[in-house]
């Protein structure tokens, strides 16, 4: 008999141990644990340029600082709202122990478009931001050529947001 009630009590701790662990890992998606691409090699002067996404997106960073956006989606949950921005701001090149990241502040808000068809205006849906800032890893594709990307959505999914080299930057 004492066999048996050993034997419920290892299978009761190990029934409570999967359910403390299954609850801690539940919103341990990539994103969350993310420590960076590890690059710590690109110059600002490199970063400066055109940059595009298969959606339309087009960023311009000027090697004074300032950029232009054009359709811009918003990053993490931001972007299920659906909102795309347009303006000028300024971005910065910065460097971590994770690797190096372009922060991309719009200052200026010129234009809101809508990234899904919209028949009729949802009240409930927020306000898009008269000012936003957006997080760009730096990574390196083929041909060691640099990429800027950001998450998107929800974070167990790991969705990335790329730009790429716009064609002839």
């Amino acid at each position: 008999m004492a066999g048996g009630s050993r034997l419920r009590a290892w299978g009761t701790a190990l029934g409570v141990l999967m359910v403390v662990l299954a609850q801690l890992t539940a919103c341990a998606g990539p994103y969350q644990y993310y420590e960076g691409t590890g690059i710590h090699d690109a110059t600002a002067a490199e970063v400066a340029g055109g940059w595009e996404n298969v959606e339309g997106t087009r960023v311009v960073l000027r090697k004074d600082g300032s950029a232009l956006l054009e359709k811009l989606d918003g990053q993490d949950f931001d972007f299920e709202d659906g909102w795309r921005l347009s303006g000028t701001g300024t971005w910065q090149l910065t460097d971590d122990d994770g690797g190096q990241v372009v922060r991309l502040a719009l200052t200026t808000r010129t234009r809101v478009e809508t990234r899904f068809p919209v028949t009729v205006a949802d009240p409930s849906a927020p306000e898009p931001p008269s000012t936003y800032s957006w997080y760009f890893h730096v990574d390196r594709g083929q041909h060691d050529g640099l990429e800027l990307f950001f998450f998107y959505g929800d974070p167990d999914i790991g969705n990335t947001y790329v730009m790429t080299r716009e064609a002839g930057s």
